[in-house]
C-alpha cells in the first residue's frame, strides 16, 4: 500500500532512513555553511535552513521513499526548509512508480492538503507536474474534466492569493505536455491565460515556460 509502513535496511552501503528523524540526521550530517548562506537568499525571512546541497538533498530523499505516510507528514510539518523540500522530493519519486489511479489520487490530495508547507518556488516545481499533474491528466483525481472545459482545482489554484498556489497551477500542467493530449495541454494554456499578467514575478516566469514548452506542441 502506498504510503505505508516501512523498516529501514541497508542496501549497499546507503543505509535507507526509516523515520523523519533519520532523514532529519542524514540531512544535518551533510550541512554546509556555505549553501547556507546560499539557501536563505531565497527562503522567507527566519525560516530555519541547514544548510545542504539539492543533489545531496534528493539522493536522501530518493533513499526515504518508502517512509510510512506519519513520517512523511512529521517531514511535511517541519519547520526547517530541508525536511519540507525533502518530503515534497519523496512526493515526486513515489510518483515515478507504477502506481493505480487510486494512489495517483492520494499523492496529489496530499499534495493540496499539504500546500500551505510550500514555502518556496522549487517545493512547486519538484513535486507539482508529476504529482498532481499526472492525477489530473489520467482522471484518477476529481476536478479536471477537458471534455467540459472546466479547470476545477486548476482555477481554485490559479484564483488563490498565495503566489505559490498560483505557481502551482501552472506547473502541474506541463505534465500535460509532456504526455497529456492537445486538449490537455490547451487547458493549461486557459491557465496561462488566467495569470498572463500577475503580480508575482514567480508565477509569471512559470506561465512563461509553459507558454514556450505548449508552443512546441500545439503551436
Amino acid at each position: 500500500m502506498l504510503l505505508g509502513a516501512s523498516e529501514g535496511f541497508t542496501e549497499g552501503m546507503v543505509t535507507v532512513p526509516a523515520t523523519a528523524a533519520d532523514v532529519i540526521d542524514a540531512l544535518r550530517a551533510e550541512a554546509d555553511p556555505e549553501q547556507a548562506a546560499k539557501i536563505r537568499q531565497r527562503v522567507r525571512e527566519g525560516e530555519p535552513v541547514i544548510g545542504v546541497r539539492m543533489g545531496t538533498l534528493f539522493d536522501i530523499a530518493k533513499a526515504a521513499r518508502d517512509l510510512p505516510r506519519a513520517e512523511l507528514l512529521a517531514l511535511i510539518e517541519h519547520d526547517t526548509y530541508e525536511p519540507r523540500l525533502t518530503a515534497f522530493c519523496i512526493l515526486d519519486f513515489l510518483a515515478r512508480l507504477r502506481l493505480s489511479d487510486a494512489e495517483r489520487a492520494e499523492l496529489a490530495q496530499l499534495y493540496l492538503d499539504r500546500h500551505d508547507a510550500i514555502t518556496t518556488w522549487d517545493m512547486v516545481d519538484r513535486a507539482a507536474p508529476r504529482v498532481l499533474g499526472w492525477a489530473l491528466m489520467i482522471g484518477a483525481f476529481d476536478g479536471w474534466d477537458t471534455a467540459r472545459g472546466e479547470l476545477g482545482i486548476l482555477g481554485e489554484l490559479a484564483g488563490s492569493t498565495d503566489p505559490l498556489h498560483r505557481r502551482s497551477a501552472i506547473t502541474a500542467p506541463l505534465w500535460f505536455i509532456k504526455k497529456g493530449a492537445d486538449a490537455d495541454v490547451v487547458q493549461g494554456l486557459r491557465v496561462a491565460e488566467m495569470l498572463g499578467d500577475d503580480a508575482d514575478p514567480y508565477v509569471r516566469s512559470a506561465v512563461k515556460t509553459y507558454r514556450k514548452h505548449a508552443a512546441r506542441r500545439v503551436g
